[in-house]
């Protein structure tokens, strides 16, 4: 085997839980690797700014993740950005991660691959993804200045990214199936003095329609179930996320959404394997949740690869013996 490639703990995922496990791990002396399908950072990267992130009055979420990572550097992980994951296997005292460089083992392992946002799942989203239907205001707004968007949801992060696109737009419609929103207070009484923004209560999208690029959604209102046709040059859903699983499903105990389930330790069904962040089932989901997650998941990894490696000592010395 690789000794290169083999490591106490390993960490799936280079976001907020990830960056921060790293860390602590580290800091433990114990050998970590940090695997990333793409480059580290993950979601808040792309947030324009924070403002609840203690220590910080604001900052880009670029500007923050690029803090994490290099406060890990210091420490000397064994960082793998833009690897390909082809399998993980969970189970058995070494924890095996093959991708198309090769194959890492490591006595524990840290899932901190995060969520995706969740589709609408109407006719004509996936044909015009790129095409005037997007999951990242941050990312894409400033394709439509001077144009008129939807924003679908009615958490926070719709709001705030219905706010954030008023600066390119013309006019932003939100869109949201209850007849109220869900965000915080503060992040309503800004949105509801938005000049620029427009809610349209009691509604779901049907349809999205265009031919090149978006034109235009079906919307329905869900009380009258009447039926209407907005005209827009850009939808972005913010309706949930789901969580980055596909590796470990059937390996470890999850919700009925999928999430990982995990106790208090951040320690799940198999040993030697925990949950961080957002893939995990935890009732709040922010990147300060996420980074005390990494740090109580690293700490108790670093107690079980400490105890395993104690465990294998007295055996060889009872062989040694005998």
């Amino acid at each position: 085997m690789n000794d290169g490639k083999n490591f106490d703990i390993i960490i799936l995922g280079g976001g907020p839980a990830g960056l921060s496990a790293a860390v602590y791990a580290a800091r433990s002396s114990a050998k970590t690797a940090i695997i990333d399908k793409s480059m580290f950072g993950g979601q808040p990267s792309n947030y324009l700014e924070l403002e609840n992130y203690p220590g910080f009055k604001r900052i880009g979420g670029y500007d923050l993740m690029e803090n994490f990572e290099e406060h890990a550097d210091m420490f000397g992980i064994n960082k793998f950005p833009m690897e390909e994951i082809q399998s993980v296997n969970l189970t058995g005292d070494k924890k095996v991660v093959k991708t198309l460089n090769g194959e890492f083992t490591a006595d524990a392992i840290i899932i901190a691959t995060g969520a995706q946002p969740r589709h609408l799942g109407v006719k004509g989203e996936e044909e015009f993804i790129g095409r005037g239907v997007s999951y990242c205001a941050v990312c894409d707004g400033a394709f439509y200045k001077d144009k008129v968007v939807a924003v679908v949801g009615g958490g926070n992060a719709a709001v705030e990214e219905a706010m954030y696109l008023t600066r390119f737009a013309s006019k932003v419609y939100l869109i949201h199936r209850r007849d109220e929103l869900r965000a915080d207070k503060i992040v309503q009484e800004r949105a509801f003095k938005n000049d620029k923004l427009e809610f349209i209560f009691d509604s779901v999208v049907e349809e999205i329609i265009g031919d090149d690029t978006v034109k235009s959604l079906k919307i329905k209102n869900v009380k009258t179930e009447e039926t209407s046709v907005l005209e827009v040059s850009g939808i972005f859903p913010y309706i949930g996320i789901l969580p980055n699983t596909e590796l470990f499903n059937g390996q470890i105990q999850q919700d009925k959404s999928g999430f990982i389930v995990t106790d208090e330790k951040m320690q799940t069904s198999e040993a030697g394997v925990y949950a961080v962040g957002d893939v995990r089932t935890t009732p709040l989901r922010q990147v300060i949740t996420a980074a005390a997650d990494g740090a109580v998941a690293a700490v108790f990894a670093g107690h079980y690869t400490d105890t395993l490696k104690t465990s294998q000592k007295q055996t060889a010395n009872i062989k040694t013996n005998n």
